[in-house]
């Protein structure tokens, strides 16, 4: 008999509260995908008929993706240093949410994933750990890893890798954002060249943010940390926020100020925007509060000045969710044996996000599809594989 891996239900403490319960012994397993039932099946799946499979991917490395799971596995590689709204939690704390993550790719993306969680915070003890073990793996999520160095970390790793390499919270974020904020845009009759947006938070998802709704489109946006407007005259600012100032190039200010006209206010960054800042954007505005789990603006109180208000809370209609996006991309990209995933596969990912709520369907409290929407998943990895072959990224 096996012994329990883990204490008896006498001896613990959240024996019967039923999230505890759905994760007690972990969430995630491996199973086989072949039986093993002879002696005969023994010799093929492992020694000796092994080894011809082993010979042969060393004469030519590219039968590695036929002939083992590399073609379809994920590492979703965390330090732990900035979970959820939670912090800088440490490695073995931040399991329960790369478990979850590795089986949200697997139930909505029929993706394998891998949880690793490194006990190590230097950036280049970091992007070595995950260079050595990439011959493992397709491709590359990093999660929940603190600003500024998740921008680093993730530009090393796209350099020196040949496979995707995706931050979720940023690139996640920022495609179900832009993907909810064109069905707005529908809804509002606004153009995206003509919005003000304003952005409050600088962290990873807000500069992604950013960045992919720039090359959608927008050209009047501010990005807000906590001490101001990023713009070129502050002297406090890393090279991310800088390079990001530059592009925008506002002047500085206080979030209050900025939101006065705004058609946009996306919240990334938790804390609170007083009612009397909101109600000076202009008619017809778009609210996206998505801190977790108290909103910038409490969907209350935004519908008294928004035509649209979406949160990251599955309680109130038009959940911004990282889950529409981030299984589809990795298997499009899988699909196509892409070498790396690109800013038009992202913006791909955007648009096939939004095309799937009709016109006749489309209102104030539906801009985004469910995550349980089955056609989500296909839809964007239909679309991020043309993409990925159009941006020449993609391989026999």
């Amino acid at each position: 008999m096996v012994a329990e891996p883990f204490p008896s239900d006498s001896a613990d403490t959240y024996a019967g509260d039923p999230v505890f319960d759905l994760h007690r012994g972990g969430k995630i397993e491996v199973t086989s995908s072949v039986k093993v039932a002879d002696a005969d099946d023994l010799s093929k799946a492992y020694t000796p008929g092994v080894a011809r499979v082993c010979t042969a991917i060393a004469e030519d490395p590219s039968l590695v993706r036929r002939y083992t799971w590399k073609s379809n596995v994920v590492a979703v590689v965390t330090d732990g240093t900035a979970v959820l709204g939670l912090g800088d939690i440490g490695p073995d704390a931040s399991l329960p949410v790369m478990e979850g993550k590795a089986l949200l790719f697997k139930e909505f993306g029929g993706v394998d994933s891998v949880p690793i969680a490194l006990d190590c915070t230097d950036v280049d003890e970091f992007v070595e750990t995950v260079v050595r073990m990439a011959p493992s793996f397709g491709g590359i999520n990093l999660e929940d890893i603190s600003a500024p160095r998740c921008f680093e970390i993730e530009r090393r790793l796209k350099e020196r890798l040949d496979i995707p390499v995706f931050h979720d919270d940023q690139h996640g974020t920022a495609v179900v954002v832009l993907a909810a904020l064109r069905n707005a845009l529908r809804l509002t009759g606004k153009s995206i060249s003509d919005i003000r947006v304003v952005i409050s938070g600088a962290g990873a998802a807000g500069v992604a943010c950013a960045r992919i709704l720039l090359q959608a489109g927008v050209s009047d946006l501010a990005v807000v940390d906590s001490k101001g407007v990023l713009s070129q005259d502050r002297a406090d600012l890393n090279p991310v926020k800088l390079s990001l100032a530059k592009d925008t190039g506002v002047p500085s200010g206080r979030l209050v100020d900025a939101l006065d006209g705004a058609d946009v206010f996306l919240g990334v960054s938790g804390g609170t925007v007083p009612e009397e800042a909101i109600a000076r954007m202009a008619p017809g505005a778009m609210i996206f509060a998505l801190a977790n789990p108290n909103p910038e603006v409490h969907p209350d109180i935004a519908h008294r000045y928004a035509a649209v208000v979406a949160t990251g809370r599955s309680d109130f209609p038009n959940q911004i969710n990282n889950v529409l996006a981030f299984p589809g991309i990795f298997r499009g990209a899988f699909d196509v044996n892409a070498s790396r995933i690109t800013e038009g596969m992202k913006l791909a990912a955007a648009d096939a996000l939004a095309n799937l709520i009709s016109p006749e369907d489309l209102a104030a409290d539906y801009i985004i599809p469910s995550p349980f929407d089955p056609r989500v998943a296909p839809a964007v990895a239909k679309a991020v594989a043309a993409a990925a072959d159009t941006d020449n990224v993609s391989r026999p």
